[in-house]
């Protein structure tokens, strides 16, 4: 009995010493194989280059070993998930961001936890018809719908919008530090405490220095004390400051004063009711340490208004930010000429311009470049006065896919409080006027085309301390920006043809009553008569030198019993009048070749026979 017990440990004890000298041969094999950078998990390796310079063979077959498993999305990864993680070491800043077959170092995995409640995963949240008082009143007083908004969880999960490639990217390890800044005024508690929320979910700890909220003077009373004592408590204690202007700055000078009071390398700006995405940060700040005379945007994606559904812009493609020569922000597809450069369909791209407040930037570099211009106030223009001055004086403006933020639009655009001694009008056409003075050089008279009204009309105080920087940098031309970066800008918006007569259209006689587009968008739409408002917009009508009748982007057809409006440069162009006059002494507005004149029937605006005997066919162009 001894024997055959003794016999049995000797057999275990053989058994364990084999399958320790085994394991122990086979953890070495693999340990050389990853150490020659050659192999990893059993798959070739990606040669590291730097994110601009990777060549054209090594993308197809980088992209010939990108895992496509949508088992493996960030948000939904599981535990037991192998062989996705190498380890070979990240690159370095000067190699940039590296494209791998496996799995993005600052990817992470994260249990599969099903969250149920109003909102998650970007689904839409729904109202009762009992509750349709509140939703109203939150609209009017937020310019998006609060009341359904307050529902939502703060750490909210959200559709990862990024195309899968985006998860194989590796990123320095040493990247430097960022301040978010996130300026407000009267800002929606829970918008601006989710998006605080998911700054801190989702941007790597080690890259996060601080989020500073700077407060343009609400007079809230949820933004006072009870602010402080929610940013003062875990999970924000120690990485949330606070700072209050005491008096209105503005949105341009209140983002200049978090720039100062962040201690961050790298300052991100964004909006006070945005959410960022699923590893937004290193892509978006990997330029930067790269080169810190680049200026990076996310793309941003749209959380509704209404139901705070959150779905990519548009058709879901990339595009580019250019402009009308009014100042209309405007997004077209990306070029051919930028998806050339690129190795990668989710490398950074070059765009004209940026859309607004979502953007990185070195914080030294802000500053060398002057930051904003003092002279613009309060709201507007300050998107292309920095994205003129950064192209146009040695840097570069990119977007980058993989980086991806939400931001909540408001109902038609507009911000819903007041702005001391002006209006958001008077303010946004002043900023305008100044970036047309400084950066534009003769294509100005482009814009006071589309703005006749503006023309040694509006002070828009002194630019010689800018006028001085373009020459001390040795900036270049606004035809160089043109030819080299906004080369797409005159296709989809040419410049206007010179106006020969301009103003409010008013029937002969009146004082009071306009021709308006009726807040027309769409081709095909009717005018009318309306009450003169006098802030120009959908009553200012242009007669052009080409004999077209333009206001805003639309031009008038007068093929039909009723005149319709098409716009200038749209599929429906041809449909277009380019025969219209003007009689400056029987005040008739008329078509030479249909003898066709505008008349009109209590407020209905119609096309009839010319008859300089009827007074409803006379009409007054009036500045203002």
């Amino acid at each position: 009995m001894r024997i055959r017990k003794r016999r049995c440990m000797l057999f275990v004890v053989a058994v364990v010493g084999c399958i320790f000298i085994f394991r122990t041969f086979f953890l070495v094999t693999e340990m050389d194989r990853s150490s020659t950078g050659v192999e990893t998990n059993g798959h070739k390796d990606i040669h590291r280059q730097p994110l601009q310079k990777a060549g054209a063979a090594e993308s197809k077959g980088a992209q010939g070993n990108i895992h496509y498993d949508n088992s493996m999305r960030t948000n939904s990864l599981k535990e037991n998930v192998e062989d996705v993680y190498d380890n070979v070491p990240p690159p370095s800043v000067v190699e940039g961001a590296v494209l791998r077959k496996s799995l993005g170092n600052y990817e992470f995995r994260r249990q599969p936890v099903m969250r149920t409640g109003p909102g998650e995963y970007g689904s839409p949240v729904t109202f009762k018809k009992s509750e349709k008082a509140m939703v109203d009143l939150s609209m009017r007083e937020y310019s998006f719908n609060q009341y359904n908004s307050d529902k939502i969880s703060l750490d909210r999960e959200i559709p990862d919008l990024r195309e899968q490639e985006c998860q194989y990217w590796h990123y320095p390890a040493e990247l430097p530090k960022v301040s978010v800044i996130l300026v407000f005024h009267n800002e929606g508690m829970s918008t601006l405490l989710r998006t605080i929320h998911s700054i801190l979910n989702r941007t790597p700890s080690q890259l996060l220095q601080e989020v500073v909220l700077v407060d343009d003077d609400s007079d809230k009373v949820y933004l006072k004390e009870k602010l402080e004592d929610y940013i003062s408590r875990p999970p924000l204690e120690g990485k949330v400051k606070l700072i209050r202007t005491g008096e209105r700055v503005g949105l341009i000078s209140a983002r200049v004063i978090g720039a100062k009071e962040a201690t961050g390398q790298i300052l991100v700006w964004l909006d006070a009711h945005c959410e960022v995405g699923y590893n937004w940060m290193p892509p978006l700040i990997t330029p930067i340490a790269q080169n810190r005379t680049t200026v990076v945007c996310p793309i941003v994606d749209v959380i509704d208004n209404m139901d705070f559904r959150v779905y990519p812009q548009g058709d879901g493609k990339l595009a580019r930010g250019v402009f009308d020569w009014e100042f209309y922000y405007k997004r077209v597809p990306i070029t051919r000429q930028e998806i050339t450069r690129r190795s990668h369909h989710t490398e950074p791209y070059r765009s004209p311009v940026m859309a607004g407040g979502l953007f990185a930037m070195d914080k030294d570099y802000f500053f060398e470049m002057g930051g904003y211009d003092p002279g613009l106030q309060m709201w507007g223009g300050e998107n292309y006065e920095i994205s003129f001055k950064v192209w146009m004086c040695g840097g570069q403006l990119l977007w980058a896919p993989c980086s991806r933020v939400g931001h909540v639009y408001r109902i038609h655009g507009r911000p819903p409080y007041t702005f001391p001694n002006g209006t958001l009008g008077t303010y946004q056409q002043r900023n305008y006027m100044r970036v047309a003075e400084v950066w534009m050089d003769d294509y100005k008279e482009n814009y006071y085309a589309k703005n006749p009204r503006l023309f040694n009309k509006l002070d828009y105080g002194d630019v010689s301390a800018q006028m001085h920087f373009k020459k001390d940098n040795k900036c270049k031309s606004f035809q160089w920006f043109l030819d080299n970066v906004a080369y797409d800008v005159v296709k989809w918006y040419p410049p206007p043809p010179v106006n020969t007569v301009w103003g409010e259209i008013r029937p002969f006689g009146t004082r009071h009553i306009c021709l308006d587009t009726l807040g027309s968008r769409d081709d095909g739409s009717i005018m009318g008569l309306a009450d003169c408002h006098g802030y120009g917009g959908n009553q200012m009508f242009r007669l052009t030198a080409v004999h077209d009748l333009r206001v805003n982007d639309f031009c008038v057809s007068g093929k039909t019993t009723k005149p319709l409006l098409y716009k200038c440069n749209g599929k429906n162009k041809a449909k277009i009048t380019k025969d219209w006059h003007y009689n400056e002494v029987t005040k008739q507005l008329y078509i030479i070749s249909t003898r066709q004149c505008l008349d009109y029937n209590e407020r209905t605006v119609l096309m009839t026979k010319c008859d300089s005997s009827k007074n409803t066919q006379q009409w007054n162009f009036v500045e203002i």
